[in-house]
């Protein structure tokens, strides 16, 4: 049943605004993506942007897609023109995303996840890491999980590497993909149960991560904080490669060198930027879900 309180006169969006919006989000995303779709159709590989669409389950069109979110009253003329959104009801040439179709049984997730944001956000950064989870994934390995891309050191080598340091990770999903041998030289006991104790914002898995938990609520929250989230996660992404054992040189990417001192101190001075672009993501992220937790609790 339509509720009557989802459509506010001072929430009426004119169809002229919400389509010049609806316009901006998709060319900002065709800039950012046309040239890898099309290399993409090409069969060329991208370390970068195939891990984007592949580890995360949210395609190049959904995030092309544009929603207002809750709670906005789109005025329109033609049907037509509409957002492509299944949640979105119709009412007397007005849309809008209706709360009333968000899944009773998503409200536990939608907790889960803001209670392990609200934790993360609030807990200390941590800067120590140097990377080092990449190396750890490839730590003893016969067969590293990108085994088409050549190493930039002997098998040997880079396990005295991984030795020589300490592995500080604190992002469960990074530290299920290391190695038998390398998982008792963490520091920190890991568990998908602690996940929300353990996250920390100066991690760049857990930042890279914020476009996980944003997409996760596609279209109840607008397209603009799932897209600042994805542009924090391809820019944490190429930093995450650089710094990893993989010699991707010829796709562009020069390594940071962590094996030294100065390559640790330029890994840090980057995980350090991603953290201060992450924190006001992360904050508006959090808010729109507690907006819509609001709206689909009462």
């Amino acid at each position: 049943m339509i509720k009557a309180e989802h459509i506010k006169e001072k929430t009426i969006i004119p169809e002229e605004k919400w389509l010049g919006e609806k316009q901006a989000h998709e060319d900002h995303v065709d800039a950012l993506l046309n040239d890898y779709l099309e290399a993409r159709s090409r069969q060329e590989k991208n370390p970068v942007m195939d891990f984007l669409f592949e580890y995360y389950a949210f395609r190049p069109s959904n995030l092309r897609k544009w929603s207002p979110g809750i709670e906005v009253n789109l005025s329109f003329s033609d049907f037509n023109e509409l957002p492509e959104i299944s949640e979105m009801t119709v009412q007397d040439n007005i849309a809008f995303v209706d709360p009333n179709l968000f899944p009773d049984k998503r409200i536990s997730s939608l907790k889960w996840m803001l209670k392990m944001l609200k934790n993360t956000q609030q807990n200390r950064p941590s800067f120590g890491c140097f990377g080092m989870h990449e190396w750890a994934m490839v730590y003893k390995s016969e067969n590293p999980r990108h085994n088409q891309l050549p190493m930039r050191m002997e098998p040997d080598e880079l396990a005295a590497f991984v030795e020589s340091r300490p592995l500080l990770c604190t992002h469960f999903d990074a530290f299920r993909f290391f190695t038998k041998p390398a998982k008792p030289l963490n520091r920190f006991e890991l568990s998908r149960e602690k996940f929300h104790e353990t996250e920390q914002p100066g991690c760049i898995h857990s930042n890279m991560d914020l476009y996980k938990w944003a997409f996760k609520l596609y279209p109840w929250i607008p397209s603009s904080p799932i897209l600042e989230a994805f542009e924090l996660a391809v820019e944490a992404r190429y930093i995450d490669m650089q710094a990893s054992p993989y010699d991707l040189r010829e796709q562009g990417l020069e390594p940071i060198k962590i094996e030294t001192d100065s390559g640790r101190k330029e890994y840090k001075q980057k995980q350090e930027m991603i953290f201060e672009k992450g924190f006001p993501i992360r904050k508006n992220i959090i808010d729109e879900m507690n907006k819509l937790l609001a709206v689909v609790e009462k």
